[in-house]
């Protein structure tokens, strides 16, 4: 017999890629996102069913969580395909054929690492500028130099180690390793300089190549020429800056031709360096057998350039005459024995000495310190007898070698230390090596030791080999126009020259394919929205648009025309970029982040800070201008993503950083409350959503906005009911809805959606537990319930009061806006009006803070305060102005003062109508809860008993049905004559002139409220209501005079005050843009709720804008400094 077990059904899918197949998988949209095998990893492949029973209690959960041996799985078919050149250059192979699929990358740390980096630290300071540093700085303030830019290269390689070997290296290099690391904001801004420092690189090498080319190879080349020495240097920046721009157009058009050209000849650039480098070494140790013939003329001890003469000597012998040499002629009128010539010309000597004296000369101890010139200056040879001339002006036409330009050890280093840069360019190929975490620790270390090595020894090498102002002649006019480091190559100077200016060339064209990818990878991130445009390219990737703007920036470079100004520029990038790299292995490591584990077993973040605090240090010692400038744009860059970016959650350190310095002062919040002068309105906002969880009154947020100008803590709360198993996701769609409207409004703060049983619950969930620590609101804004006397349900106006009380047991302030339809949004402007404040009880200073921080924002700018406050009968109208214009005075706040006198009335008719018609609709509010056969009970209790007052159809509101009485009273047998008093407390009637605190308030004991009834008045009702009830009857008995006297009396006297004080508000600020006054409190006994309502609806008739204010129970506001 078979057995057949049941099969579930597994719905098709639609197929997606693998969650394994690489880093980026498209979504549903066709967008690129972001796929690891640790994040997020829901998209394996769920046709599969799953068979057996051993896993059957974990069934349910395979969509979320996959198997262990699923995940393995997918951890061994990582792939991590390069996104840099080799796509590009497959692309253009393919000619738009089907592409074969990439293989996976196999180089290794030799050939993918270390020879590149080696390629670009070593470039054309060392070929063009370091004899000279050597020559101006000695050997011994040039080997420190040295050892200080290398250690700081070393520092941060160590550093970039750590980060490479935490986690598996995405492709995109450098940039996503750092960017990763310090997050979005610190990761745009130090990927722009990283990108900023490689176009002006690219620059550098242009200009080295022209350099090279103009002074070494074809000097007839030069389109301007000087004249006259002066205009020489001029004419010299000119044909820099056209050959560049040429130069720059050739570089530029063979990288957006194809990259694969480059690659192709990268090898070609790197066999020319090291063949360089070599040839230096073999002249360095021919020098110490047999010195290379170079002779240089001194004058004096003054050295003279070979550009006008060939033999060193005053005089030669033309037939059997003597006659002055060309060096004569260039110092004398003509060439005879009687010309006039210049005093020292005549007074010293000509010397004729060896450039290059060897390695076994002893020459060392000449040039182990420092000769720094100024500009202008003649090269001069130290020890060597001159006679000198007093107050003697030297021509700058004579050919002597000058100094072009004041040198001093911080200029020195600025100029150096691009030589040492480069160290990225191994991370730069992550994607295209074998194993990422072990190549390119090793590779990028074994090339700083090997680079290091070779300058340290070259600056030893130079100043035993070199004669000391031929190592200050900086292009080598002492020697004939040779490349000085030339000079000492064997077997020719040629070698040099040729190797430097392919190198160079290389590098320029390495710089110019690097940069516009790196500007690509920053833009196709997002996080710098101007950049998107320069995301896009051609059709195979290549990014066309960021090649153009990088050749623009680099054309800036080249417009600057000199090697020497150009180099501090790129260094303050390059510094820049290494600090944050030091910096954030020192972060992560510090905080102690769960992530940050790397591999790398020779990190301490004791050499992060250590670099990191190098780089600074030499930012500084560079250009402290340059320095400055660099970090501001830094920090501009880091403001924009900040305020513009895209946002991004990376899981970078700063993230961490950010949560340490947050406990931090929120545990610094806890040690007391704010003092008065730093007290400022925290709210807490309370929005209704509707069913598509939309926010109903957005105006509440723009006056959020409005009162906070982005200051302080905004908590924006709304309440969804239900049970949060079955509403998360509303919950969910909720806050994204407010996230939206408050980045709309441009409010500053933080959102939280609750899921309540009900409203009263959660709103009081939302005071009590909204905010952190110290970090908690002390004002709530809510706004009023405006169709509270038409909702059949009353637990709206129910929750509202029940929100008030609860605010002032917690001392909360509390603001309800009134009319917030009318409330202006963030784009209006008031041009002109006022802003009036009723200042009836002292709330603290609540009153007098609000508008002040209102007219900080620019749509109440222009709107002037006044204040207005009530005189009773009492009091010195004429002394209490005084004395409020000198409290605002003190207060340092500008406003109209008025004092209103409200003298006694008597209670008017309309008054006493006002309370007719709330206690009737308190009656019909509470007939609303019974049912239908309560209700007819009611009816009969109401005819039979006649214990309820009568009351008369109003025609002015809205028609009214059957009102029932408040309280059933018992028999009146049993109380003759007794009058039961509504409760009404002294203390807190409703506009009392004296404080109060609100924890007074909630500890009186509650008294119960009745009407005032008498034994004869019972009697007479009795017997008049004996007949059954009928339609006729009830309306008859509507229609009855009202008996004014038999109302509660408390009432009367509080409806009888919001009467009176709305006719002087409406008298005095019917036109003004916005009305600030006091708040009542509710009363004690809740039976009188309804009752409350009616009171502040009377307050406020026939205003626009109002905005209620209830005081905290705390000063808010001092006259204090």
């Amino acid at each position: 017999r078979k057995r057949i077990w049941p099969v579930t059904h597994v719905p098709p899918r639609t197929p997606a890629l693998s969650w394994a197949s690489g880093l980026w998988a498209p979504d549903g949209d066709g967008n690129p996102k972001e796929s690891s095998p640790f994040i997020n990893s829901t998209d394996l492949e769920k046709g599969k069913e799953y068979d057996g029973k051993n896993m059957a209690l974990f069934e349910e959960e395979m969509d979320t969580s996959p198997m262990v041996s699923s995940l393995l799985s997918g951890l061994v078919n990582y792939t991590n395909l390069p996104q840099g050149s080799r796509e590009h250059e497959e692309a253009e192979n393919n000619d738009g054929a089907k592409k074969k699929p990439v293989q996976a990358p196999r180089m290794g740390t030799f050939m993918g690492v270390y020879l590149p980096c080696l390629q670009n630290i070593f470039g054309v300071i060392l070929f063009l500028r370091l004899t000279w540093v050597v020559g101006i700085a000695g050997i011994m303030e040039s080997f420190c130099m040295v050892v200080l830019c290398c250690s700081c290269t070393m520092l941060t390689a160590i550093s970039m180690s750590a980060i490479a070997t935490n986690g598996v290296v995405p492709a995109g290099g450098s940039y996503y390793m750092i960017s990763r690391s310090l997050g979005p904001e610190f990761g745009g801004a130090v990927g722009l300089c990283f990108y900023l420092g490689t176009t002006f690189a690219g620059a550098m090498y242009i200009l080295g190549t022209i350099e090279i080319l103009l002074a070494y190879i074809f000097p007839a080349m030069a389109i301007f020429k000087g004249e006259d020495a002066s205009e020489e240097a001029a004419a010299m920046l000119n044909n820099m800056r056209v050959y560049g721009t040429c130069v720059l157009t050739c570089m530029a058009t063979v990288v957006f031709v194809g990259v694969k050209y480059v690659n192709k000849f990268a090898l070609v650039f790197l066999g020319c360096v090291i063949l360089s480098i070599l040839a230096i070494y073999a002249g360095v140790i021919k020098s110490a057998i047999d010195p290379p013939s170079f002779p240089i003329c001194l004058l004096g001890n003054r050295t003279l350039s070979r550009h006008g003469f060939d033999i060193c000597a005053k005089l030669v012998l033309e037939g059997n005459e003597t006659v002055g040499s060309k060096l004569w002629e260039l110092f004398c009128t003509s060439k005879f024995l009687n010309a006039t010539c210049d005093e020292y010309f005549l007074r010293n000597n000509v010397t004729e000495i060896q450039g290059i004296p060897g390695a076994a000369s002893g020459l060392i101890k000449e040039n182990l310190w420092s000769t720094y010139l100024t500009k202008g200056v003649i090269v001069e040879k130290q020890g060597m007898p001159s006679v000198a001339l007093a107050d003697a002006v030297v021509d700058m036409d004579q050919p002597y070698v000058f100094s072009d330009m004041t040198s001093y050890f911080t200029l020195l280093v600025g100029i150096y230390f691009p030589s040492v840069t480069g160290i990225m360019a191994g991370s730069n190929r992550s994607g295209d090596l074998r194993d990422a975490q072990k190549s390119i620790p090793t590779g990028t270390i074994l090339a700083i030791a090997t680079t290091s090595a070779v300058y340290i020894s070259s600056v030893i090498l130079f100043g035993a080999c070199i004669e000391g102002v031929v190592l200050r002649d900086k292009f080598g006019e002492a020697v004939n126009g040779n490349l000085v480091v030339g000079t000492l190559a064997w077997p020719s100077p040629w070698v040099i020259v040729i190797g430097s200016f392919f190198s160079t060339c290389g590098a320029g064209l390495q710089s110019l394919t690097g940069a516009p990818r790196l500007l690509q990878a920053i833009s196709r991130d997002g996080i710098v929205p101007f950049l998107r445009v320069f995301g896009h390219g051609k059709a195979n990737g290549e990014p066309t648009w960021a090649l153009l703007l990088t050749a623009c920036i680099c054309e800036i470079g080249i417009l600057i025309a000199s090697l020497d100004e150009v180099a501090p520029i790129l260094s303050m990038f390059f510094l820049m970029c290494y600090m944050f790299v030091n910096l954030a292995c020192a972060v992560q490591t510090l905080l102690r982040t769960p992530n940050w584990r790397p591999r790398f077993r020779y990190y301490h973040w004791t050499l992060s800070f250590l670099g990191m605090s190098l780089c600074l240090a030499l930012m500084f010692i560079c250009s402290w201008y340059y320095a400055l400038v660099a970090m501001l744009i830094a920090g501009l860059i880091y403001k924009y993503i900040e305020y513009r970016g895209a946002e991004k959650e990376w899981g970078d350190g700063i993230r961490g950083l950010s949560l340490s310095a947050a406990r931090y002062a929120l545990l610094r919040l806890e040690e007391g409350p704010p003092h008065t002068k730093n007290w400022r309105p925290q709210l807490l906002v309370l929005v209704r959503v509707d069913q598509e969880q939309n926010v109903v009154y957005p105006q509440l947020l723009s006056l959020t906005s409005q009162l906070k100008a982005g200051k302080g803590l905004t908590i924006v709360g709304s309440v969804l009911e239900g049970t949060f198993l079955d509403n998360h996701l509303q919950a969910q769609r909720a806050e994204e809805s407010l996230r939206r409207l408050m980045e709309a409004e441009k409010v500053k703060g933080f959102c939280q959606v609750v899921i309540s049983s009900n409203l009263r619950d959660g709103m009081s969930h939302l005071i009590q537990s909204s905010g952190l620590g110290g970090l908690q609101h002390n004002t709530v804004l809510v706004g009023w319930p405006r169709n509270w006397r038409q909702k059949e349900d009353h637990q709206t106006w129910r929750n509202f009061i029940e929100l008030v009380r609860e605010t002032t047991a917690g001392h909360l302030a509390l603001l309800v806006t009134k009319n917030l339809a009318m409330f202006p949004g963030n784009q209006e402007r008031f041009s002109e009006g006022h802003i009036d404040v009723w200042w009836i009880v002292h709330d603290g200073g609540m009153l007098m803070l609000l508008p002040f921080l209102l007219r900080h924002h620019k749509v109440w700018r222009k709107c002037k305060m006044r204040i207005f406050t009530v005189a009773q009968m009492d009091d010195n109208s004429i002394q209490m102005k005084k004395d409020l214009t000198t409290f605002l005075y003190h207060l340092r706040i500008t406003a109209e003062v008025e004092v209103v006198e409200m003298h006694e009335s008597d209670i008017s008719a309309y008054t006493y109508e006002k309370t007719l018609v709330m206690e009737q609709r308190s009656q019909i509010l509470k007939q609303m809860h019974l049912t239908k056969t309560e209700r007819e009970r009611e009816i009969q209790s109401i005819t039979d008993e006649s214990r309820g007052s009568i009351r008369r159809k109003n025609p002015a509101n809205t028609r009214l049905r059957l009102s029932v009485p408040e309280e059933q009273v018992g028999d009146s047998e049993e109380k003759p004559e007794e009058e039961v008093q509504l409760i009404h407390d002294k203390n807190a009637t409703a506009f009392s002139s004296s404080p109060q605190s609100p924890g007074d308030e909630a500890e009186t004991a509650p008294e119960k409220v009745h009407l005032t009834w008498t034994k004869e008045k019972s009697v007479a009702e009795k017997t008049k209501s004996k007949s059954p009830v009928s339609p006729e009857s009830i309306k008859d008995f509507f229609s009855m005079k009202p008996e004014w006297e038999n109302l509660n009396q408390s009432n009367v006297r509080r409806m009888h005050t919001a009467v009176k004080l709305n006719e002087v508000i409406v008298k005095k600020s019917q036109n003004a843009k916005l009305v600030l006054l006091n708040m009542p409190g509710p009363p004690r006994n809740r039976k009188g709720d309804e009752n409350y309502m009616e009171f502040l609806e009377v307050l406020t008739e026939h205003l626009d804008r109002v905005m209620l204010v209830r005081g905290g129970g705390r000063e808010v506001i001092t006259i204090y400094s």
